[in-house]
C-alpha cells in the first residue's frame, strides 16, 4: 500500500486544515524528531532502507537486462517479439502477492525489460 509522504514545512496541509509545526535543531531537520533515541533509530531504519533500494536498482537493472536477452534470442531464433501468456502471468503473480500496486510495478518491469509497446 502506497502512503502518502507529509511534509512538515509548516503550510497548510490540503484538507483545509493546517499542518503540524516542524519540529526544530539539527537531529529534527534529518528525522523529523526531536527525541535522540528515536532519531537513531529511524537513522538505523533509513541505513537499511537504503540498502534495499541499491539491491532493488541492481536486481532491477538485471532483470531488464536478462528480459532483452530473452526477446532478443527469441527473434533470433525466428520467434515473436512478445510471449504474451508469459506477462499476463508475470502479472498475475505480481497482483496476487502485492495487490493493485503489484500489477503497476509488474508493467513497469515489463516495460523496462521489453520497451514500449
Amino acid at each position: 500500500m502506497m502512503t502518502d509522504v507529509v511534509e512538515s514545512s509548516g503550510s497548510p496541509a490540503r484538507n483545509g486544515r493546517p499542518a503540524a509545526a516542524a519540529p526544530s535543531g539539527a537531529a529534527a531537520s534529518r528525522t523529523g524528531t526531536d527525541d535522540a533515541t528515536a532519531a537513531e533509530r529511524i537513522g538505523e531504519i533509513r541505513r537499511r532502507i537504503d540498502e534495499i533500494d541499491s539491491t532493488l536498482i541492481a536486481l532491477w537493472q538485471e532483470r531488464a537486462a536478462l528480459s532483452q536477452e530473452v526477446g532478443a534470442t527469441r527473434m533470433a531464433s525466428g520467434g515473436t517479439r512478445l510471449v504474451l501468456s508469459r506477462e499476463r502471468e508475470i502479472l498475475e503473480r505480481f497482483r496476487a502477492e502485492l495487490g493493485a500496486d503489484g500489477t503497476q510495478l509488474a508493467l513497469l518491469l515489463l516495460r523496462a525489460g521489453r520497451g514500449p509497446l
